[in-house]
């Protein structure tokens, strides 16, 4: 990794931590919620699955094909194994 997306990435994190800071009760800054953008993008298309949101329309907003989404997420859907 070159040293400016490093830069450029450490200067998310610290905006991340301070956003999760100001918005978030002490509780919720300690626990896992939120602890990574990532983190909330995975939530974000566990939600719209399990909210019925046509799979095709998840996997456009996640930028995956369906195949892709489905593997990846097909352990996440309400009431699958």
């Amino acid at each position: 990794m070159s040293r400016t997306t490093c830069e450029r990435m450490s200067a998310i994190e610290s905006v991340w931590r301070q956003a999760r800071t100001l918005a978030l009760t002490p509780a919720q800054v300690a626990s896992p919620l939120g602890a990574t953008p990532y983190a909330l993008r995975h939530a974000a298309v566990t939600l719209w699955l399990n909210g019925r949101v046509p799979a095709p329309e998840v996997a456009d907003r996640a930028g995956h094909s369906v195949k892709v989404l489905l593997d990846i997420y097909a352990g996440c859907l309400d009431g699958e194994s």
